[in-house]
């Protein structure tokens, strides 16, 4: 499509564009740092209560956590990104898969990960897996592959955060901010910064305690506003019916997954929620627990909460890309075009923003300022909610699992001080990359579950399998790290058509038409299956102290 004039076309407003929706983000802003700053009043002062809340979180307050830190931009801006470029098949590969095989994993790994952290005390998931597998060795190695698989998680925050705030924002500052791609609006290191700063002092003060309250609010806030925003973007395109039959003529293709998604590529994106069983910041929120019933909520609502959320994300992104097929919905490009004007048409979309889409059809269907507000809240608030959990967690890793068996005797006060100064560390770092290195948010988030995924033998093997060893797990571990690295080079590290192993295909990097995670999750498995089956069996204390037998 052609726009006529480039300015116009990139949003730059002919009139002043209302604020108050920046004005409402920056009071739920306010409201979650006197959230923040009324939980860390219940600090008990020690590390058990810092990192794990001293064991108290509650069924309803626990779901919220758990949901709330599964639900981060990946869901909402790159779900929606992908939906625009994939279409209605982008479901499938996350959502639906992800509702049963989350819940499995609470399910299974969970309750008994939950249940080793209360009896022996552990506060990370690496304690555990010394005492699992009788090795220290095994922490030096997971701890830095861990917190280098998180801080992509991380990036994932904080990028879709900056790239939303910067669709909604457009024209509202233009003499202040002059960027060419988004004329006056607020720049992406600006939010990121913001954001930084309220989640890192209410995990600061408070510790995971701060997290799960705040989760608990932010959960809240964005379903409900996530579901209003959807419901009034539906009504001003001309309802449900009107939306999708836009889509079904200009760009027909969004409704199928065929053409777009083959089976093995659509089968093998199963591997990828199966991450959620090796996040470190998830092994944490389990350790939270008030008692092994408070997981009966969280494994029967986490399927539907996954929908509620899902599903109008997905709709919003073919959608628009029905309106930009149909000339209606301008989504900016990546680069700023060239004198011809040219951006893309409804059959070249790559050189298109596709993680602005969320920002761009909120701000031109939600004619009501307040009602931007609201729900960009409700976006802030999805994004927030993963990050204060993930910072927590990478804190209590650098203590527990690094300083701790380095030093020795470290006092209850230092185990905070030492969190809470790495804390800080990482935020700066995560912050800096993501201003420095933009990048297609949905892709890194599934290049970091992929990592986590492979890992997810060994969570699974250390509670159900006897026999897994030491020697199994670094193999497991080593695999993992090596396949991991080649893949993501090959894809990322070289230019396009030049890949030694897999192809491009609208925008994926698949290797024989499936998602890289499958072989790297193969060679964990194989690694661990058939280094542990070749190396001494554990000693008998630590079989009986993980798999008690039980009494007649």
């Amino acid at each position: 499509m052609i726009y006529g004039s480039s300015l116009i076309a990139l949003g730059q407003a002919a009139e002043p564009v209302s604020r108050t929706p920046l004005y409402v983000i920056i009071v739920y802003m306010c409201a979650l740092f006197a959230l923040g700053w009324m939980s860390s009043r219940m600090f008990r002062g020690s590390s058990k209560d810092f990192f794990v809340a001293s064991r108290s979180i509650g069924p309803f307050m626990l779901l919220m956590s758990v949901f709330g830190t599964t639900m981060t931009a990946f869901a909402l801006v790159g779900s929606t990104s992908k939906a625009f470029s994939l279409g209605i098949g982008t479901y499938g590969l996350m959502a639906s898969s992800s509702g049963l095989i989350h819940t499995a994993c609470f399910f299974l790994v969970g309750i008994k990960m939950w249940s080793f952290g209360k009896k022996y005390g552990y506060v990370t998931q690496i304690q555990f897996f010394r005492d699992r597998f009788e090795s220290k060795g095994i922490g030096y190695l997971m701890f830095p592959i861990l917190v280098g698989l998180i801080i992509p998680y991380l990036l994932v925050g904080l990028m879709g955060a900056g790239i939303y705030i910067e669709g909604i924002t457009r024209g509202m500052f233009p003499e202040t901010f002059t960027s060419k791609l988004a004329p006056g609006a607020v720049p992406n290191w600006l939010t990121g910064l913001v954001i930084c700063f309220v989640v890192l002092f209410y995990v600061f003060f408070g510790g995971v305690r701060s997290a799960a309250w705040a989760n608990t609010f932010q959960t809240i806030v964005f379903m409900i506003m996530g579901l209003v925003g959807f419901i009034v973007i539906a009504k001003a395109i001309g309802g449900l019916t009107v939306a999708s039959e836009i889509t079904q003529e200009y760009a027909p293709n969004k409704l199928a997954r065929e053409g777009l998604i083959e089976v093995p590529h659509f089968i093998s994106y199963m591997l990828i929620p199966l991450s959620v069983g090796m996040f470190p910041h998830l092994f944490q929120h389990w350790l939270t627990a008030k008692s092994a019933k408070s997981f009966r909520l969280t494994v029967i609502a986490h399927p539907i909460c996954i929908m509620i959320v899902w599903v109008p994300c997905i709709l919003i992104g073919i959608w628009a890309a029905g309106l930009h097929a149909s000339g209606e919905l301008f989504v900016p490009p990546k680069t700023f075009p060239g004198p011809d004007g040219i951006i893309g048409t409804a059959d070249d979309i790559k050189g298109l923003n596709a993680n602005a889409v969320l920002g761009v059809m909120v701000k031109k269907f939600m004619n009501e300022p307040l009602l931007i507000g609201l729900f960009s809240a409700g976006v802030m608030a999805a994004i927030m909610s993963s990050l204060d959990s993930q910072f927590v967690c990478i804190g209590s890793m650098f203590t527990n699992d690094f300083i701790v068996p380095l030093k020795g005797e470290v006092s209850d006060k230092q185990k905070v001080w030492l969190g809470r100064s790495f804390i800080v560390f990482i935020v700066l770092v995560s912050y800096l990359i993501s201003v420095k290195k933009p990048m297609n948010v949905f892709n890194l988030g599934v290049w970091c579950f992929s990592g986590f995924a492979a890992l997810f033998p060994i969570a699974f093997a250390s509670v159900y399998w006897k026999r897994v060893t030491t020697a199994g797990v670094f193999a497991s571990v080593i695999a993992t790290v090596i396949t991991w690295a080649m893949f993501i080079y090959d894809a990322l590290g070289r230019d396009s058509g030049e890949q030694w192993f897999g192809v491009k295909e609208h925008g994926e990097y698949l290797i024989a038409g499936v998602m890289p995670v499958t072989f790297i999750f193969l060679a964990s498995v194989a690694a661990l299956i058939g280094v542990s089956l070749m190396t001494k069996a554990p000693s008998q204390s630590t079989i009986d102290r993980f798999f008690p037998t039980k009494k007649a």
